[in-house]
């Protein structure tokens, strides 16, 4: 039997992979009793993971949410993906880039060096357009807002700074308070934006993220709407080219990502993004042909859920069947 302090580090590990255990099954991948299990769930209680038991025929056990950030377990890929990400977050046009340096720090110092030099290998250099200014970055508190608001279906009330006849990014007085319907949260152009039914004026209004100052308390739940168009990329699109058209790209697809909605925003062009949870987003970019969109999408290094249209999902796979080809000739040199 491992050492009470691996076996904890084991436990833990487990309660992290799934969201349930029954005791017994978890008993048994750590070959020991029930009993020291419950001993041993005691422990990482008393070290600040929330382990609450579940009821049921068997019983078991779950890591819930705490009140406090107890010590976390990665595994180097897990490590080193974090490491990354935190790496890349100067680019997100989020307002994390100081805490992304400090976070990476105390990562980095608790990482075997093994691992180290892997982190240490990676250089980012955010790199901007000459002449082209540097976009105003959203607070992250009232990003985490917008969201929730978003994902509750609740009115939302905020004063809103317009932008400056002079200036796009001149101080002006705020407007409030506006009291809107949000739907979606999405980026453009590196920019955050909240796609909300505005209530005073009876119509859809986008809103720059990092000019909004929300109130509270929220108001009441909603009923979702239908965004014109049946897309929320293609309104947003169309907005920001003086229609409610979809775009001027002949071809046009959308996927789902298993990444983060930042980390795809920074290459989206001007495609548009949507959040659909921590790490995964929607995103709808537009190509001249097919198979160039499908090739521009596969650059994510990431799953890829082909939403529509069907013209998208032949292009992926003609270009599988062209890969396939090239490896194969490889192979027979």
């Amino acid at each position: 039997m491992p050492k009470t302090s691996a076996r904890l580090l084991s436990l833990l590990s487990l309660l992290q992979a799934r969201r349930d255990w029954p005791g017994q099954l978890l008993a048994e991948r750590l070959e020991v009793s029930p009993r020291t299990v419950r001993r041993d769930v005691d422990r990482l209680r008393e070290l600040g993971y929330p382990v609450v038991a579940t009821r049921g025929p068997d019983g078991g056990y779950r890591l819930d949410a705490g009140a406090e950030l107890p010590p976390l377990l990665f595994d180097d890929d897990q490590a080193v993906a974090l490491a990354v990400a935190l790496r890349t977050a100067v680019t997100t046009g989020a307002g994390i880039e100081e805490a992304a340096e400090r976070a990476l720090t105390t990562v980095r110092q608790v990482m075997p060096a093994r691992l180290r030099h892997r982190v240490d290998a990676l250089h980012v250099t955010a790199v901007e357009r000459v002449g082209a200014q540097r976009n105003p970055q959203a607070d992250p508190r009232v990003l985490l807002a917008l969201g929730a608001a978003v994902r509750a279906r609740e009115v939302l009330r905020f004063d809103y700074r317009p932008a400056s006849p002079a200036a796009d990014d001149a101080p002006t007085a705020a407007e409030g308070p506006r009291r809107v319907q949000p739907h979606h949260l999405v980026t453009w152009g590196g920019r955050w934006y909240l796609v909300a039914w505005d209530l005073e004026r009876d119509d859809w209004r986008t809103f720059r993220a990092d000019r909004i100052t929300p109130r509270v308390p929220a108001g009441p739940r909603f009923t979702p709407r239908d965004v014109p168009g049946g897309s929320v990329a293609a309104f947003v699109a169309g907005r920001f080219r003086g229609s409610d058209g979809a775009g001027e790209w002949p071809c046009r697809g959308e996927v789902i990502l298993d990444l983060p909605a930042a980390a795809v925003s920074v290459y989206a062009r001007d495609g548009v993004v949507e959040a659909l949870g921590p790490d995964r987003c929607r995103l709808v970019l537009g190509a001249w042909s097919w198979p160039g969109l499908a090739a521009d999408i596969g650059r994510f290094d990431a799953g890829i859920q082909v939403v529509g249209p069907p013209e998208l999902t032949d292009a992926f796979a003609h270009l599988a069947r062209r890969f396939a080809d090239a490896a194969d000739d490889c192979a027979g040199r």
